[in-house]
C-alpha cells in the first residue's frame, strides 16, 4: 500500500468529498452507495439521470488499496469523466483505440506500478487476450460497470459482450463489483443482482420523480406536427438580440433524414438550430456538441446518438418529435433536462405513426433459421478436427450466414452460455508493414542467428511500393528450409519490437476470434430451433416494451407516478408541484438541485394532472397490398436472387427487403439499388411478411 493510500485510509469519505472533489455534502443516496463499496460489498446503484452516479466509484477508488477498473460502453462518456477526475488531481486514465502504442504502454506501466487509481476501458477491449493477460498481472480492487442495464437481455440496449463481465470478474480475481445505471426495471435489477451475486440490501435505488420536470404529452397528427412544434417553440426559442438568452433545447427524432428535415424547416422559421446524428463526420458532430454546450447553438434536432455523456445543467426543453424507443430511453432522454434544478419541460408530440418504424427495427434483428443453422454447421465441422478450434472472422461469418453483426454476437454469446463453444484467444489475420529504417541497416543491427532471422523476414516480405504484406505461411516454410524459427508468434513479436524502436510501421486488421468447440458431436437442428425460439422470445419482449411505452403516454393517471411505477419506485409519497404563471410557464424552482424527491400520488404538474389525457393519433390507413404490388416490388429481388445465388429467397428475406431492413446478403445482391427496397417501411413488418408468404405460395 502506498503512503497516499495509507493517508486516504485515515480520512472519512466526507473528508475526501470536500478535500478532493470540493463538494460540501453528498447528494441523495450517494453516501449509502459509497459506504457499501468501501465496506467491501458488491453494490448496484440505480440512480435517476443526473443524480451523480459517477461519484459513487470515483470517491471509493481513493479509499480502496488497488486499481478500480471501469467498463463503459461509450468512449465520449469516459472522456468527460476522465477530464473531471484529472481536474481534481485523481490519477485516472483510459485506454482506447485512438492511442498510439507508447501512450498505451505508459498507461499500463502506471497501472502496474500502483500509481494509477482508475482505469477506464470499453467492454470490447476485454476481448483482447493480450489486455486480459495484463489485467491478470495487476491487483484490482473494484470492477465498475457503467450502463449496467446492458447486461440484461430483458433490459433496453442489451449488449452481448456485457454478458461476459461476471466471468471476467472471476478470471481477474476482482473481489467486488459496482453496477451503475439510470434505467432498470425490477426484472432487470433482479437479473443484475443474480449475475454479480449482489445482496438485496446492497441494491440502492433513488426515486425517479424529478419535481422540476414538467411531463407533457400533446400528440398531434403527422401532417400538423411540424407547425405544432414551431408554435410551441416560438415563445421559448424566439430569435433575440441577447446572446445566450434562448432556452437550450433538444428535439429527439428517430431517423437521420428526419433530423435534417426538421432542423432545416426550423431554420427557415428563424430558429438557431442544427441537426445531429451518426451520419455526420466526427469533426462536425464535435463542433455541434461544443456549440450546444457553450450556448452558441441553442437548439439541436438529434437522433439518440446525441446526449450520452452530455453534462449540461441548463437544458430547459427536451422534445420528442418521434416516439422514443422505450420507456427506459424516454426516462434517460428527459433526464437530461433541468439538471440545475430549475423548471424544465419535457414534451412528447408523437403519434402512433412512428410505431411501425420502431417495431420493424425489432423484427429486423431476428435472424433467419438458415443463418443460425449455418453458424452451428460451421461449429459442428470444427468439432470434428483434432484441435477442435473454430477461427471466426465476424464480418465474414456475418456475410456467409446472413446474420447481422449484433444478432450474430448475441448468438455466439448464447452458444457460450449453452456450453457449445468457449473463447480461447484472438489474433489479427492480416499484417502489413512499412520500413522507416533501410532493410540493410535493420539487418546490420543484429548478429548471428538473429541477423539471419531478420534477413529472412526482409527477403520474404513482398513489398509493393512502400507497404509489404506478411504471408505467415511463406515465412514459416522459408524458416523450415533455413532451419530458423519463423513461427507466427516469433515474427509478430519481432515486428512489434521493431515498431517500438521506430524502425517500421506495423498495421494489423481482420481480427480473428478463436473458439474451442466443447462438444465433438453436435446435433445441429435441435440447438438451431432452441436459439431461434430464444430470438423470438427476445423479439416479443421488445414489442411488449413498445406497447408499455404507448400505455404510459395514454395514461389517465399521473405520468410521473406511472413512470415511477414502471421502475418499481415506491417512494412516491409527498408533493412538490411546479407553480405556473399566467401563460403556463413554470416559475417555481424545485428543491434539492433537481434530484429525485418524494412526491404526492399525483405530481400536480404533468399534462394528466393538468387535465389533459392523451390519445395518440393512429397511423394513417394504408391501401391493401395486391398481386400487382408483389410483382412490381418483390419480383425483381426474387429474380436477382435466383440469378446470382441459384435459389429463391424465403419470405423473411423478401419482407426485410420490402421494409428496408438491412441484411448482409443485400450487399452482394446490390438490393438497395432495386426500387422495391424499403418501399413498405411504414407498414407493419408482420403484415408484409404474411402477405409475401401468401403471394409466394400462390405463385408456387
Amino acid at each position: 500500500m502506498t503512503q497516499e493510500n495509507m493517508a486516504q485510509e485515515t480520512k472519512s469519505p466526507r473528508d475526501t468529498l470536500l478535500e478532493v472533489f470540493g463538494f460540501p455534502a453528498f447528494r441523495g443516496s450517494q453516501e449509502a452507495v459509497i459506504e457499501s463499496v468501501i465496506g467491501g460489498r458488491s453494490t448496484a446503484a440505480i440512480f435517476a439521470t443526473g443524480a451523480g452516479k459517477s461519484l459513487c466509484y470515483q470517491l471509493p477508488a481513493l479509499h480502496l488499496p488497488h486499481l478500480t477498473l471501469v467498463v463503459s460502453p461509450l468512449l465520449a462518456l469516459m472522456q468527460d469523466q476522465l477530464a473531471f477526475l484529472q481536474r481534481h488531481g485523481v490519477a485516472a486514465a483510459s485506454l482506447d483505440s485512438t492511442q498510439d502504442r507508447d501512450t498505451a504502454r505508459a498507461i499500463m506501466d502506471r497501472a502496474r506500478s500502483g500509481e494509477l487509481k482508475i482505469l477506464m476501458v470499453s467492454v470490447e477491449r476485454l476481448k483482447n487476450e493480450r489486455f486480459r493477460h495484463f489485467l491478470r498481472q495487476i491487483a484490482i480492487s473494484l470492477l465498475v460497470i457503467d450502463e449496467a442495464h446492458c447486461i440484461s437481455e430483458w433490459g433496453h440496449n442489451f449488449r452481448p459482450d456485457y454478458l461476459k463481465l461476471p466471468d471476467y470478474q472471476r478470471e481477474f480475481g476482482i473481489p467486488q463489483a459496482l453496477l451503475l445505471t439510470a434505467t432498470a426495471t425490477p426484472a432487470v435489477i433482479d437479473d443484475m443482482r443474480a449475475k454479480f451475486d449482489i445482496a438485496a440490501d446492497d441494491v440502492i435505488v433513488t426515486g425517479f420523480y424529478r419535481s422540476n420536470l414538467e411531463l407533457l404529452v400533446h400528440p398531434v397528427e403527422t401532417e400538423t406536427r411540424l407547425p405544432a412544434l414551431v408554435e410551441w417553440l416560438s415563445p421559448r426559442q424566439a430569435p433575440t438580440s441577447e446572446p445566450g438568452s434562448q432556452a437550450p433545447t433538444i428535439i429527439y427524432v428517430t431517423l437521420q433524414q428526419t433530423a435534417e428535415s426538421v432542423a432545416a424547416a426550423l431554420a427557415k422559421q428563424g430558429f438557431s438550430v442544427r441537426a445531429y446524428h451518426a451520419g455526420l463526420d466526427s469533426e462536425t458532430r464535435d463542433q455541434i456538441q461544443r456549440g450546444f454546450m457553450s450556448g452558441e447553438i441553442p437548439c439541436i434536432v438529434a437522433t439518440i446518438a446525441f446526449g450520452m455523456g452530455i453534462d449540461k445543467g441548463d437544458i430547459r426543453n427536451v422534445i420528442h418529435y418521434d416516439l422514443p424507443k422505450s420507456i427506459e430511453n424516454y426516462s434517460q432522454e428527459i433526464g437530461r433536462a433541468g439538471r440545475d434544478g430549475n423548471p424544465s419541460r419535457c414534451l412528447m408530440l408523437a403519434g402512433r405513426d412512428g410505431l411501425r418504424v420502431l417495431e420493424n427495427f425489432v423484427y429486423g434483428d431476428t435472424p433467419e433459421r438458415e443463418g443460425i443453422r449455418h453458424v452451428l454447421s460451421e461449429i459442428a465441422d470444427a468439432g470434428q478436427r483434432p484441435e477442435r478450434q473454430w477461427p471466426v472472422l465476424l464480418n465474414t461469418l456475418s456475410r456467409d450466414s446472413n446474420v447481422r453483426l449484433l444478432p450474430l454476437k448475441t448468438l455466439l454469446v448464447r452458444l457460450e452460455m449453452h456450453g457449445v463453444i468457449a473463447p480461447r484467444f484472438a489474433y489479427l489475420a492480416e499484417y502489413r508493414l512499412r520500413y522507416l529504417e533501410e532493410p540493410a541497416n535493420l539487418i546490420a543491427r543484429f548478429q548471428g542467428e538473429r541477423a539471419d532471422f531478420v534477413r529472412l523476414l526482409v527477403d520474404n516480405i513482398a513489398m509493393a511500393k512502400t507497404w509489404g504484406t506478411l504471408d505467415f505461411e511463406r515465412l514459416y516454410q522459408a524458416g523450415v528450409d533455413a532451419q530458423i524459427d519463423a513461427s507466427r508468434s516469433r515474427v509478430i513479436t519481432a515486428l512489434e519490437y521493431f515498431q517500438d524502436k521506430g524502425w517500421v510501421v506495423l498495421e494489423g486488421k481482420r481480427m480473428t476470434d478463436v473458439y474451442e468447440v466443447r462438444q465433438s458431436e453436435i446435433d445441429v437442428d435441435a440447438p438451431t430451433d432452441r436459439l431461434l425460439a430464444e430470438s423470438h422470445a427476445r423479439e416479443a419482449s421488445e414489442i411488449e416494451r413498445l406497447q408499455a411505452m404507448l400505455a404510459l403516454f395514454e395514461s389517465d393517471t399521473c405520468l410521473a407516478r406511472r413512470l415511477g411505477d414502471y421502475f418499481g419506485d415506491d417512494s412516491f409519497q409527498g408533493g412538490n408541484p411546479i407553480a405556473h404563471d399566467g401563460v403556463g410557464q413554470p416559475v417555481q424552482a424545485a428543491r434539492d438541485c433537481g434530484q429525485p424527491v418524494q412526491a404526492a400520488r399525483n405530481c400536480g404538474h404533468c399534462s394528466v394532472c393538468q387535465g389533459h389525457v392523451a390519445r395518440l393519433p393512429a397511423a394513417p390507413a394504408l391501401p391493401e397490398l395486391t398481386r400487382h404490388d408483389f410483382e412490381r416490388h418483390a419480383r425483381p429481388l426474387i429474380q436477382r436472387h435466383q440469378e446470382q445465388l441459384g435459389s429463391v429467397p424465403g419470405a423473411q428475406r423478401v419482407a426485410h427487403f420490402l421494409c428496408g431492413l438491412a441484411m448482409p446478403i443485400f450487399t452482394p445482391l446490390k438490393a438497395r439499388q432495386l426500387a422495391g427496397f424499403g418501399v413498405y417501411d411504414q407498414r407493419p413488418y408482420p403484415d408484409v411478411r404474411a402477405w409475401v408468404e401468401r403471394e409466394m405460395a400462390a405463385a408456387g
